[in-house]
């Protein structure tokens, strides 16, 4: 199961093989910035209805791969006590600014206690936003959970203390450590140093161990969307992974942890026992979305008009934070537009915004190689890659090789690995070359005439992002 921003996802896989059976999906409500919220008994309505659209298979084991970072609080009965303030969500920007002037040196004690600076999408984040401003719901808090938990919770029928998680899960919380494998509790203490924290958050479960069943099938401990998402690729050490949906990310596979004090980069775990440091950014195919809409075509038609002009967009260039942005860390700001003439073209403005965005994500993978081995190749994922003119700006910015993986769903075959894995209690890494998943197609640069090079495009994207800093 793929339990993502957007909507609920099941995929249903031979275990032997890894062929695909039958797929299901249903939507989730849909949520933006600053206040993003999502009552979890849409996701679980999803997927009955996902579940349902599979035509409901008996199957051995299952798995849920989940967005991060969200908020779902539970009384002492398990009762869902509001909606879950989601990764996205940008009103705890306060608050993460106040939680780094808590430790004496700010960003490089937080980056050293839990792998990750607190920003406006981490897990404790939305607990102090929750503790300053609903002290009612505070009051009623018994455990915080992630998205994944809870739907976990949901197939076992886990009592509110024993719902669990996972360490690429917990990893991303800002309060779990990756590399210690442990709860910081004094981190959590400065959200509320009264509360005995050690019951109010979930059992953390190592690769293969079990967290019930669901009629009668293994449920896997799941995992959170990017470590999923990981394993359905077979990613490795030296694989740059980019996802380009919604938001964007670019994580990698390493065998030590990270600590960025910038904040740049999230030392995230993986589902396996390694490492998954990453950097995200809240704007990706929103912003040529919302592009396409302003010229009043489909998202096809836009990748043909910006094909049709040369690299640099005629001097025109766009800044994508449309809805805020979390790397780098400016939770207000907004999109910016420069270098407009009178002779702007369609054609112009539809390549602009796909090399902003492409900008943005090499902005990502530079800080990501300043903290892991050198990047062998690129690997493109999600809906943005499907797109002719993405992958053909991406081949054309980036000095690594760019490959576009060979895959429709990762995250969710991500969680078919994991479920594979536990039922036989092997390794991960042994489905995954059972299954022969980790297949790509390389993108190859059609060498556009004219226009301007990678170096000035990405010079005149970094001029404007560091002016309107």
């Amino acid at each position: 199961m793929d339990c993502s921003t957007q909507a609920t996802k099941v995929e249903i896989r031979d275990v032997d093989s890894g062929a695909i059976i039958t797929t299901g999906s249903a939507p989730h409500p849909t949520t933006t910035p600053p206040c993003s919220e999502q009552s979890p008994s849409a996701w679980w309505g999803a997927f009955e209805h996902a579940w349902a659209a599979a035509g409901s298979p008996e199957v051995a084991a299952i798995s849920v791969g989940g967005q991060q970072h969200g908020m779902v609080v539970l009384d002492e009965t398990g009762t869902v006590i509001r909606d879950a303030k989601l990764w996205n969500d940008t009103e705890t920007a306060p608050d993460a600014g106040w939680l780094i002037k808590q430790l004496p040196n700010g960003a490089a004690d937080w980056a050293q206690r839990c792998g990750s600076v607190p920003v406006a999408a981490l897990t404790i984040a939305k607990l102090s936003w929750l503790h300053r401003s609903e002290p009612e719901a505070w009051e009623r808090l018994a455990k915080v959970v992630l998205p994944h938990d809870w739907m976990t919770a949901q197939l076992t029928g886990a009592a509110v203390d024993e719902i669990t998680t996972d360490r690429g899960d917990a990893s991303g919380t800002g309060y779990w450590s990756a590399a210690t494998g442990q709860y910081c509790w004094d981190l959590l203490a400065i959200v509320d140093k009264d509360r005995d924290w050690s019951g109010a958050v979930p059992r953390v479960l190592g690769p293969l161990e079990i967290a019930g069943t669901w009629h009668d099938a293994v449920v896997g401990a799941g995992t959170g969307d990017n470590a999923a998402a990981a394993l359905g690729l077979g990613v490795g050490v030296g694989d740059i992974l980019i996802s380009i949906g919604t938001s964007g990310t670019v994580s990698t596979v390493s065998e030590t942890p990270t600590s960025d004090q910038s904040g740049a980069v999230a030392g995230f775990a993986d589902a396996t026992g390694r490492f998954l440091p990453l950097v995200c950014t809240l704007n990706a195919t929103r912003v040529t979305d919302a592009i396409a809409r302003l010229l009043g075509v489909g998202l096809d038609e836009l990748d043909h008009l910006a094909l049709q002009t040369v690299p640099g967009s005629g001097g025109l260039v766009l800044l994508p934070y449309f809805d805020g942005e979390r790397v780098p860390n400016r939770p207000k700001s907004t999109g910016w537009l420069s270098g407009l003439r009178s002779d702007v073209s369609r054609e112009q403005l539809a390549r602009a915004s796909i090399e902003g965005v492409v900008c943005s994500l090499l902005d990502g993978l530079d800080a990501l190689a300043e903290h892991t081995v050198a990047p062998k190749r690129v690997v493109l994922v999600g809906g943005g890659a499907r797109s002719v003119a993405y992958r053909q700006v991406f081949a054309e910015l980036c000095d690594v090789p760019i490959v576009v993986a060979d895959l429709d769903q990762a995250v969710a075959t991500g969680a078919c690995v994991q479920a594979a894995s536990a039922l036989d209690q092997v390794p991960a890494a042994d489905v995954i070359v059972r299954w022969g998943l980790g297949a790509t197609t390389a993108v190859e640069t059609t060498g556009s005439a004219g226009g301007a090079s990678a170096g000035d495009v990405r010079a005149a994207y970094a001029a404007l992002r560091d002016r309107t800093g």
